[in-house]
């Protein structure tokens, strides 16, 4: 088996040794001893000694109370510390013997392949100016590391970096190692886990320090590489107004079942927005008047300034004057209502022109390269992040809308409007929205639910529109959600064009959304209305917990092509808007293949995901890392335009309908329809304690009920801890046996070999079985389940057996992910400090159930510890 690379062992060797000498300096040689014996049983148990696996269970029994929480926290630590090794290592300097990575040079490769197929190189230049994808942070209830802890592991990262030159002196090398020591004793003695849950409006920091600290530094980077690779492809450069990448955030904006979202803290969010995008473009402004001291400039530019020895220093103090008026002003409307004086930045162009006429200027007077250096930096981020930074998206659920529409009608003695069908409801809505009168009395007082959804119509219309981007109606189904939106925001003083956008989420709905997209697209008062692309977002997470991921993702997969055709024929732009999260059973995985799997006419250009919690730390937490992954998606989404995958064969679409339906029975078969299933799952996972855990602003419930009144998140959340990852292969089990028992296993390797849908989705499947793990879910049950229950335990772990043979066999594998040992070498030493873990965690479970903790006890300290440390092992949480 092909090694991890050895300077990545190095490096996970050292943060361990120096986590060991930290531990030892606090607790003892004793102590260190006793972690180094549970560490050696967990490696060689999972040898299969029998020996291993006896010095494990000892050393843990053995535990006393007071040696859990702190036993707990050292495997927790070094799971991270070697998720830091490894994520430097995908960015460490390359030796030059050693090739560039992938995604470094997968722009330039693609531009050449694409210029081979017939693609001339002045299309190529207007299609890489022209795309336009933009990212959607989101708040993630399982996000469970601190910002001060994420800081102190960018810190150890970026000593990684310093260490990482063969031309250091024994000096520097002793204070490089001295450096690391010290961040991570910090590390080990700051509680890795909050105390109180945050609010969404912390959320929106978090997201805003990901912006601050990483993607504003990478999106320059990525655009000026762009820049110098369309330019060496096709001889043209990238625009200065060309922003192919954009920011997008739910944080602060989705109040779809999170009742600490209020129109309160949406307008904070927006504000705080502003305050954060003046303070960091004034840094920039700081650094360029520092820079730019030159005498010589354009006509343009004196006419502009007027006579002055430093006109660049001049122009830019204007605008610092104004920047600076912008954040004061923030500020001010943080505490009370505040109206913004005419100094205020209002609109993108009053800053981008005059970074313009400074960047003209330079090149007019052949001063071109300080042009093109920090200055064109500037230019780009304020074309990217304008003045509000991320562009807030607002999410509700089409009954809040609904409720509110009939307190209204109601109140106005016109019926009840959620009783009304969808045609009465349709009429009613298009009337109202060419109706001059207002529908809302002056002296109506609404219930609380419709005034807060009123009031968040009201932020929305106060609010400047480059500050927002789209308004998501969840569970949407019909027409009619739609519409309600866009007359309760005409209602509250909207009066631009907002794009509104249905979500359409589980199995019904998302068969369904071509023929709602139809009806609605045929309305001519909806068609009015309508600017720019229809947008439509499609749900990967509840559409997975409702039916599981293989009848999900074919579904996912139908919808689109169906949306396609429909936009087509109505001669309406498509924008999707893709739902995913970051683990298997909710759509994730990496997102070059899920583009470049996506239905064929499906990406045009165009492309809006989500990025949740973890995975925006894991994929844009150090800015070198963002590089790699937003160039990625340029690549990706240029190719899906270019050369998309072409239409699946009959035969595979057919067989993918038996795959679905087969997959379908399967997973509900066990989910709604096994009488004990929803029991079994709350004894045999931590789903219960995960609720009372502070994860996150949203509560884990929509509210009371079994499993379908669970988040998609928490859902997935509980079964990765146990480590039975069942959301995400259940159903798959019995669609491949049926295939197979129809002998269509050479179809099912066809269908692998040409449709990147379906390898795509193997793929997937194959790493998350790579992950899974029987034993450690029986271990578990042993601790937690009761007796009655044991037996659909094994029922489930004999599934999982199943489908890992079924992929051997599809695979044609002798073991998982045999194709990939870096991968399955990297599973297997997280493994070693995963179990014990794993088996403290089911034992701190069985404590914490027997006797009610509070929340500042070591136990349930220790307990979401190990919930940190199992998320961080598994590289992703929910």
């Amino acid at each position: 088996m092909m090694e991890i690379d050895a300077r990545l062992r190095e490096d996970v060797h050292l943060l361990g040794e120096l986590l060991g000498e930290t531990i030892r300096s606090q607790y003892g040689d004793a102590f260190l001893d006793t972690i180094e014996r549970i560490r050696k049983g967990a490696k060689t148990a999972r040898q299969g000694s029998a020996q291993g696996q006896r010095q494990l269970t000892e050393s843990l029994d053995g535990l006393g109370e007071d040696e859990l929480l702190p036993v707990t926290r050292a495997f927790n630590q070094f799971l991270n510390l070697a998720n830091i090794a490894e994520q430097y290592h995908h960015i460490r300097r390359r030796r030059p013997d050693e090739p560039e990575p992938f995604e470094n040079r997968v722009l330039s490769e693609l531009l050449e392949r694409l210029k081979q197929a017939g693609h001339a190189p002045p299309e190529l230049a207007e299609q890489v100016t022209g795309l336009d994808i933009e990212l959607v942070l989101t708040a993630h209830p399982t996000e469970v590391a601190r910002r001060t802890l994420i800081q102190k592991y960018d810190a150890i990262a970026a000593e990684l970096g310093n260490q990482d030159h063969l031309d250091l002196t024994e000096g520097e090398r002793l204070a490089v190692r001295q450096r690391l020591q010290r961040l991570i004793a910090e590390a080990w003695h700051t509680e890795e886990i909050r105390r109180h849950r945050p609010t969404a409006v912390e959320e929106a920091k978090w997201g805003f320090a990901v912006i601050e600290h990483s993607l504003w530094h990478a999106l320059p980077n990525v655009l000026r590489h762009t820049d110098q690779v369309l330019q060496a492809a096709t001889g043209q450069r990238l625009p200065l107004q060309a922003a192919p990448i954009r920011i997008a955030s739910w944080m602060g904006g989705d109040r779809d079942g999170n009742p600490n979202v209020t129109a309160a803290a949406t307008r904070e969010v927006l504000l705080l927005a502003r305050w954060m995008a003046a303070d960091l473009y004034l840094r920039d402004i700081d650094r360029l008047a520092g820079e730019l001291s030159m005498h010589q400039a354009s006509d343009e530019l004196r006419l502009s300034v007027g006579v002055h020895p430093e006109p660049y220093r001049t122009l830019l103090k204007q605008l610092r004057m104004r920047l600076h008026a912008t954040r004061a002003w923030a500020e001010a409307a943080l505490r009370e209502e505040s109206l913004p004086d005419t100094a205020v930045l209002q609109d993108n162009r009053e800053l981008i022109e005059p970074l313009e006429l400074c960047h003209r200027s330079l090149h007019a007077c052949g001063m071109g390269v300080i042009a093109d250096g920090e200055l064109l930096d500037c230019l780009r981020r304020a074309t990217t992040f304008g003045l509000f930074l991320a562009r807030l998206d607002v999410r509700q659920d089409a009954g809040r809308h609904a409720a509110a529409l009939s307190e209204i009608t109601e109140y106005l003695g016109l019926g009840r409007y959620a009783d009304w069908d969808e045609a009465a409801r349709t009429r009613f809505l298009l009337a109202e929205l060419d109706s001059r009168r207002p529908l809302l009395p002056t002296h109506f007082e609404p219930a609380a639910d419709t005034a807060e959804v009123l009031a968040t119509c009201r932020v929305i219309a106060e609010a400047p529109a480059a500050s927002l981007g789209s308004y998501v109606i969840s569970m949407a189904a019909a027409p009619s959600d739609v519409l309600a939106v866009l007359l309760l925001l005409k209602e509250t003083g909207l009066q631009r064009p907002m794009r509104v956008v249905p979500l359409f989420e589980t199995l019904a709905d998302l068969d369904n959304a071509g023929p709602a997209i139809d009806a609605l697209l045929g309305l001519p008062g909806y068609r009015s209305r309508l600017y720019g692309p229809q947008e439509v977002m499609i749900g990967y997470s509840d559409s997975a917990k409702d039916a599981g991921t293989t009848a999900a993702a074919w579904a996912q997969y139908r919808a689109q092509e169906t949306l396609v055709e429909v936009c087509a024929r109505h001669g309406v732009e498509l924008l999707l808007f893709h739902g995913r999260g970051g683990t298997v059973g909710r759509g994730g995985g990496p997102a070059h293949a899920a583009i470049l799997s996506q239905p064929p006419g499906s990406v045009r250009g165009r492309f809006r995901t989500t990025e949740q919690g973890e995975m925006i730390r894991f994929k844009f937490g150090l800015p070198a890392i963002a590089e790699q992954n937003l160039e990625l998606y340029l690549a990706a989404v240029l190719e899906a335009t270019l050369l998309p995958p072409p239409a699946p064969e009959a035969a595979w679409r057919e067989q993918m309908d038996r795959l679905a339906a087969d997959g379908l029975a399967g997973y509900r078969d066990i989910v709604r329809e096994h009488p004990r299933f929803v029991a079994y799952f709350r004894q045999a996972t931590p789903e219960q304690e995960l609720g009372r855990l502070p994860l996150g602003s949203r509560p884990a419930k929509r509210r009371s009920g079994g499993v379908e009144s669970l988040r998609a998140i928490p859902w997935i959340f509980a079964w990765t801890q146990t480590r039975l990852m069942l959301p995400a292969w259940l159903g798959w089990e019995r669609a491949l046996a049926q295939a197979e028992a129809r002998d269509e296993g050479e179809l099912l390797r066809r269908m692998r070999e040409g449709w990147p849908f379906f390898r795509t989705r193997i793929d997937m499947l194959e790493m998350v079985l790579a992950k899974a793990d029987g034993n450690i879910a029986a271990l578990y049950d042993a601790r937690l389940v009761e007796p009655e229950l044991l037996l659909l335990g094994e029922q489930l772990r004999d599934l999982l057996s199943q489908v890992t043979t079924a992929m051997l066999r599809l695979t044609d594998q002798s073991e998982l992910l045999a194709h990939n040992p870096e991968t399955r070498e990297s599973i297997e030493v997280r493994n070693t400090y995963l179990d014990p873990l794993h088996l403290l965690q089911a034992e701190l479970l069985a404590r914490s159930r027997r006797v009610e903790q509070g929340a500042d006890s070591p136990l349930e300290q220790a307990l979401l510890v190990s919930v940190a440390g199992i998320a961080a092992g598994l590289r992703n949480t929910g």
